[in-house]
Order: C-alpha cells, then sequence, then structure tokens
C-alpha cells in the first residue's frame, strides 16, 4: 500500500442543496459550523432563481435557473467546485435526494444524502472529524 492510500481526504468545502436540505430545521447551524471550521460553503439549487432571505453562510450560491444546468448534471457540481476554487475531490455535498447525490459523485464529489440534521451531522463527522 502507498503511502496515500488508506489517508483520509482534507475536505476544503461543503456544497449543499436548499429544499429539503438547507431548509431543515438546524442545517443553517451546520454550515455556519462549516465554514467556521475554515470551509468553504455553497448552495446548489435547481431553482430557477436565488432564494431570498439566504442567511450569510455561503460563499457561493449556484442556482441552475442562472447557470444552465440541473442536477444531476455533472457539469453544475464541477460548476460549483470552479465557484469555490476548490478541486470537486475535495468537496462534500449534501442533498435529500439520492440521484442528485449520485450525480454528485460522479463528479468527484463526496455525497451524503441527507434525511434529517440528526444524520447529516453524523456523517459530517464520520468524514470530517
Amino acid at each position: 500500500m502507498s503511502p496515500e492510500e488508506g489517508k483520509a481526504v482534507e475536505y476544503e468545502a461543503l456544497v449543499v442543496d436548499y429544499a429539503g436540505t438547507f431548509t431543515d430545521v438546524g442545517m443553517e447551524e451546520v454550515v455556519a459550523d462549516a465554514r467556521g471550521r475554515g470551509l468553504k460553503t455553497a448552495l446548489l439549487s435547481n431553482a430557477d432563481h436565488r432564494p431570498r432571505g439566504l442567511p450569510d453562510v455561503f460563499d457561493a450560491v449556484v442556482v441552475s435557473g442562472e447557470v444552465g444546468f440541473a442536477k444531476p448534471d455533472k457539469e453544475i457540481y464541477l460548476h460549483a467546485a470552479r465557484v469555490l476554487g476548490v478541486d470537486p475531490g475535495r468537496c462534500v455535498f449534501i442533498d435529500d435526494v439520492p440521484g442528485y447525490v449520485r450525480g454528485a459523485a460522479l463528479a468527484g464529489m463526496t455525497g451524503i444524502r441527507h434525511t434529517s440534521t440528526r444524520s447529516t451531522l453524523d456523517e459530517l463527522a464520520v468524514l470530517c472529524g
């Protein structure tokens, strides 16, 4: 086994879906905490327009209606990573739709299927400590 094999990924960014994920109780604090720990953060949504009233916890907001492609198209995940200035392999993507998590994984991101804030926190603890 090479020295790199088995080595944990050092994540640099957290990319989060809006409806059904970020809108869950407690997820704003999860994102704010990740940002406070030095991770770059992005909202990635298949909406037509940027959601109104977003708290100041995101470094970037990527909305399919503005960029011309949508989840699960690989390009939207790669675009989000580029906007953050981070390699996709250093991004954790969170969404409640399994097909969108799969799309992120195909783009090189690590995916978490969001079912509850608690389960997402547990998954993040495994990945990021």
